[in-house]
């Protein structure tokens, strides 16, 4: 393979990779959060992002479910135990908020683990106790 069908190869690899599920609404649920973090800033307890989130997902008419209650499965059994998720957007991106110092792997473990449980294939893990806005695109 020469050099040229080297970079052509790599850009379609590139191209494939940037293709990404649901791009334009978690870019839409991105940006109403970091308008929330914007004006709130860090040092609030996470009930109150959830609550301004919320009225910002209405003023830009994002579609979303605040804390449903989501079923999961053990082999095709349904267990009594729930999931309840701050938001589902657009029907099926799981949004999991949080006000901490730092994001863990056990943050993102805990967000798989929900969409592996639901079905959902993207989340967003979005964190509001930094100066800067911190959040997670995750896929199943």
């Amino acid at each position: 393979m020469d050099k040229k069908q080297k970079i052509i190869s790599g850009q379609k690899k590139q191209n494939i990779m940037i293709e990404l599920v649901h791009k334009t609404e978690v870019y839409n649920i991105i940006g109403a959060a970091m308008e929330v973090h914007k004006i709130l800033g860090c040092g609030f307890l996470e009930a109150v992002y959830q609550e301004a989130l919320e009225l910002e997902f209405q003023y830009r008419k994002i579609p979303y479910e605040r804390e449903v209650q989501l079923d999961i499965y053990y082999k095709e059994q349904l267990l009594k135990k729930h999931y309840q998720a701050d938001f589902i957007c657009y029907d099926d991106i799981i949004v999991e908020l949080k006000a901490l110092s730092a994001l863990t792997s056990e943050h993102e473990s805990q967000l798989l683990n929900y969409l592996k449980a639901t079905g959902s294939k993207v989340g967003l893990l979005i964190n509001f106790g930094n100066k800067s806005l911190e959040y997670k695109r995750m896929v199943y």
